[in-house]
C-alpha cells in the first residue's frame, strides 16, 4: 500500500439547498402593521455518513418574525453538502463535521434565507456570522451535562433501590 492512499482527504463534492419553507399566515394584513417585528433565530447542524468516507453535512436555520402576537413570517432552510472525508483521524473527524463543514455551508444558507424573506415581500434579514467552533463546544458541553445528569439520576435510583 502506498503512502498516497493514507493521506487525509477532505473535498467538497456538492453543496445544495435541501429544504426551504416559507409561511406567511397573517398576510396580507401583516403588511399594514407599522411596528417592527421581533426576530427569533434557531440553528442546528447535523451529519450523516452516506458511504465509506462520504458524509452529508447539514445546517438548518429557522427564522420567525412576529409583530405583537402575530407571526409575520416563518422561514426554515436546510443547506446541505456532500463531503469526501477519508483517512481523517477519528478525533479530528467530529470537529471537522461539526465546525468545518457548517462553516462552508452557512454562507449559502444565509443568502438563501435572505432571498426567501425578500421574495416574501419583507425587508431582508441578514443573519449574523456564527462561530461554529463555539457552537460545537457548547453542544459538547450540553451532551456532557445531560450524560452526567442521567448518571446522577441512575445513581440515585440505584442507591434508593438498595436502601428499601
Amino acid at each position: 500500500m502506498s503512502d498516497e492512499n493514507l493521506q487525509p482527504v477532505f473535498q467538497i463534492q456538492r453543496v445544495y439547498l435541501k429544504d426551504l419553507s416559507l409561511e406567511q399566515p397573517n398576510s396580507p394584513a401583516i403588511f399594514l402593521e407599522q411596528e417592527a417585528p421581533t426576530i427569533e433565530v434557531s440553528l442546528d447542524v447535523g451529519a450523516e455518513q452516506l458511504a465509506e468516507g462520504v458524509v452529508e453535512s447539514t445546517v438548518t436555520v429557522t427564522v420567525t418574525a412576529k409583530i405583537k402576537d402575530k407571526v409575520a413570517f416563518l422561514v426554515e432552510g436546510k443547506q446541505a453538502g456532500i463531503f469526501e472525508a477519508r483517512n481523517i483521524p477519528a478525533d479530528q473527524l467530529d470537529p471537522l463535521l461539526g465546525i468545518g463543514c457548517p462553516n462552508i455551508l452557512y454562507p449559502y444558507l444565509r443568502s438563501n434565507i435572505a432571498d426567501a424573506i425578500t421574495r416574501a415581500g419583507f425587508p431582508p434579514i441578514h443573519l449574523t456570522e456564527i462561530n461554529f467552533e463555539a457552537f460545537y463546544q457548547q453542544r459538547l458541553q450540553n451532551v456532557a451535562e445531560q450524560q452526567a445528569k442521567l448518571q446522577a439520576e441512575a445513581g440515585v435510583e440505584a442507591s434508593s433501590a438498595t436502601t428499601h
